[in-house]
């Protein structure tokens, strides 16, 4: 008999077909509830998931045929990926998929921002013909600082490498990354530098809330934000504090801390007096966490994933 896949969340085709070639029996579970999972995921060998819901420690145990997790994206905060790795099941993500859409989401939000495309779109379509109000602010010469230098971070640098600025980079968890596209460093010279902030981390216990009052204050200048990587990475309120002294000068959001764990949705009608702020502020560019969302990437992402199963073949098929 096969080993079985479960896809829990819908992904590109590609991937149900690379792993249907090499052997596996592939079964859709796409409006499977959690309960009904876990009632039957003893069968499976592994699982395709984006963020319909948690794998823990209960899914964990419950699913003991299990030896791969493939999660469709970049983030793993959904997953207990200490507790599968100690059960000796491997965990997948394809930030290599949606690096190139995220690096140019990042582009188009800043560029937006800094040349009042939004507001001047709106503005023609009313008839309205205010130049000097829509006057822009050039991004050539800017300094740009870069917290996590991982897939995403080196993506968003490249895509930065025609625009005649400057690039810091820090990584934690890294060293000896600079190139010739962004130059390593501290955090301190990036607080020391920066014009622009982009953030590139995962979201776990250290990186919530990472942009606070404290890490906006340390800047020497006032700044720039850009926040593509999850909401919870940063501190709304701290932000609109931050924009309302105008220590932030604008800020382009593809993510909010208001978002379901899905990222499918918010709740549109409790959203709290700071996104109200927000969304009224012509100095802020939001996007509906679609910043890796794109045509490309959604067949990249399953074939990164593919890659890597079948890099590991002979582990599932024992």
């Amino acid at each position: 008999m096969k080993p079985k896949v479960l896809f829990i969340d819908t992904v590109h085709e590609l991937l149900e077909q690379r792993l249907a070639k090499i052997g596996f029996d592939c079964v859709e579970g796409y409006s499977f509830s959690r309960a009904e999972v876990l009632k039957g995921i003893n069968e499976y060998t592994g699982v395709v998931i984006r963020s319909r819901f948690k794998i823990d420690q209960e899914f964990i145990d419950a699913a003991t045929q299990l030896k791969f997790i493939c999660r469709s994206g970049s983030g793993m905060e959904n997953i207990d990926m200490e507790y599968a790795t100690s059960k000796n099941i491997y965990c997948f993500n394809s930030p290599e998929g949606n690096r190139d859409a995220v690096g140019e989401h990042a582009i188009a939000m800043l560029l937006c921002l800094f040349n009042n495309i939004i507001r001047s779109d709106k503005e023609v379509r009313q008839g309205i013909w205010n130049r000097e109000k829509n006057r822009g602010i050039e991004l050539m010469g800017k300094t740009v600082g870069i917290i996590g230098y991982g897939v995403m971070g080196s993506a968003f640098a490249k895509r930065l490498s025609g625009f005649g600025v400057d690039v810091f980079a820090y990584d934690k968890y890294k060293s000896n990354y600079g190139n010739e596209f962004a130059k390593e460093s501290s955090l301190e010279e990036i607080y020391g530098k920066a014009d622009i902030v982009s953030i590139h981390l995962p979201l776990t216990e250290e990186t919530t809330y990472y942009i606070n009052e404290d890490f906006i204050n340390r800047f020497s200048k006032n700044i720039y934000v850009i926040n593509t990587s999850r909401g919870k990475n940063l501190n709304t309120k701290d932000l609109v504090d931050a924009m309302k002294s105008r220590k932030v000068l604008g800020a382009c959001l593809d993510v909010l801390e208001y978002e379901t764990s899905s990222f499918e949705k918010i709740d549109k009608e409790n959203l709290p007096e700071d996104f109200i702020y927000l969304s009224k502020c012509e100095n802020v560019v939001l996007s509906p966490h679609v910043a890796g969302w794109t045509k490309e990437s959604y067949v990249k992402l399953s074939g990164f994933l593919a890659d890597k199963v079948e890099e590991k073949l002979g582990q599932f098929l024992k």
